[in-house]
């Protein structure tokens, strides 16, 4: 038993534990990216291939293993494409800026404050209103197509300009570093077919950018009167202002040390 143990670490170094532990992790973080996303069911898909590609030549099934071995021999390039949107998304995370960045804590909930209570008193009055809450991960390019604000965050603006007779309504506001940006900016739209047919543009949209993006999404309806919340391409309905506020302050970290996490629920 001790000779055994000896030969298998005989030739064992240090940077092997190492390049097992950076592989583990980046295996991990791969995992937790494509977690809940249609990647996950390509995956599969390409899983079973590969298995089929292997029982081929196992049976020795000439034609299907050629097939598949002509299918298979471009795989990083296969990986590219199909993962495209989900490697954007991974290589964004680096470098970019938090939403309340060099904000202090009173700052921050007064920003989420206005935020809830914008949503509430349109939600009341039923008018329509998208609002995108940037993160880590930068929105200049949907910023750009969109009408240049650069104001403090306040209630009475917001509920200003989703007004139907305000030119900019049909679009989305975003906010960035604890500021509005930009508002009249559009959003891609979901692509997922499973997405219920009775939501609205509104709704497609915020579902869509979450998909892209990390971004926090904050949709009123104006034909039910109700507020919904983005996140990961998960949507949350009928919130009120509590629960809204809370989701905010847990989303964005901005809460005291006594105050309980909630996190968001699909």
């Amino acid at each position: 038993m001790f000779d055994f143990f000896s030969y298998f670490f005989r030739d064992f170094r240090w940077q092997d534990i190492l390049d097992f532990i950076i592989m583990f992790y980046l295996a991990y973080r791969v995992l937790l990216l494509i977690k809940g996303t249609r990647a996950v069911q390509m995956l599969t898909g390409i899983g079973f291939i590969i298995i089929a590609f292997l029982l081929s030549a196992k049976l020795e099934l000439h034609t299907l293993h050629w097939i598949l071995n002509k299918f298979l021999s471009p795989i990083v390039l296969i990986f590219i494409i199909l993962f495209q949107d989900d490697i954007r998304r991974a290589l964004s995370h680096v470098g970019k800026n938090p939403f309340f960045s060099k904000l202090s804590f009173i700052e921050e909930t007064q920003i989420i404050d206005e935020l809830v209570k914008a949503c509430l008193s349109m939600a009341q009055k039923k008018i329509g209103a998208l609002i995108v809450l940037q993160r880590t991960m930068g929105l200049d390019n949907y910023i750009e197509v969109g009408h240049k604000i650069d104001s403090q965050v306040s209630s009475e603006l917001i509920t200003s300009i989703f007004l139907p007779y305000s030119p900019i309504h049909d679009g989305a506001l975003i906010l960035q570093n604890g500021r509005m940006t930009a508002a009249g900016c559009f959003l891609p739209l979901t692509v997922d077919p499973t997405v219920k047919k009775t939501l609205g543009t509104r709704h497609r949209a915020a579902l869509g950018l979450t998909e892209e993006t990390d971004a926090v999404v904050i949709v009123v309806s104006e034909e039910e009167g109700e507020v919904s919340l983005v996140v990961g391409g998960k949507m949350r309905q009928g919130l009120d202002g509590a629960t809204l506020r809370q989701i905010l302050l847990n989303l964005f970290e901005a809460k005291s040390e006594q105050e309980e996490k909630v996190e968001i629920q699909a």
